[in-house]
């Protein structure tokens, strides 16, 4: 099955992540400094929840609208994986826009701040999710 296939088709995962590079960066949201969230005040990736039926692919495309206002197509995104963890499956993405397109870069209505981060600072950063920069390194590996 294609990556696109399979993203458009599964119904098993909780939810997605996109590693999105502009201008050779990613895209990174400091978390919510809130001790009742998974990893509060550290930095993430644009994505969460899936919500009713969407598959994989339209929770990425919305999550990303929704926390850094950048509308993506499906063909847009250029990689994806399936991971397990924890008992719950969730699809991580990547895709490239151009240093023009930073300047649409905007923060929705959760975290505190986004930054852009070259991918050796998130793979180094001590407030990096560490299963993300797993992740990372699988894309860059790739």
């Amino acid at each position: 099955m294609s990556i696109t296939a399979a993203a458009w088709t599964d119904r098993s995962f909780r939810g997605t992540k996109l590693m999105l590079f502009a201008g050779g960066k990613l895209v990174t949201l400091l978390r919510d400094n809130n001790p009742s969230i998974p990893w509060p005040n550290y930095w993430d990736f644009p994505g969460g929840g899936r919500e009713g039926g969407e598959n994989a692919v339209e929770c990425t495309l919305r999550e990303t609208r929704e926390e850094v206002g950048i509308e993506l197509t499906p063909s847009a995104l250029e990689w994806a994986k399936l991971y397990h963890r924890e008992n719950h499956f969730t699809w991580f993405f990547a895709a490239t826009l151009p240093a023009a397109s930073i300047s649409a870069i905007h923060l929705g209505e959760e975290g505190q701040s986004w930054r852009l981060m070259t991918p050796r600072e998130y793979l180094t950063h001590s407030r990096g999710i560490p299963h993300f920069q797993t992740r990372l390194a699988d894309y860059l590996a790739a």
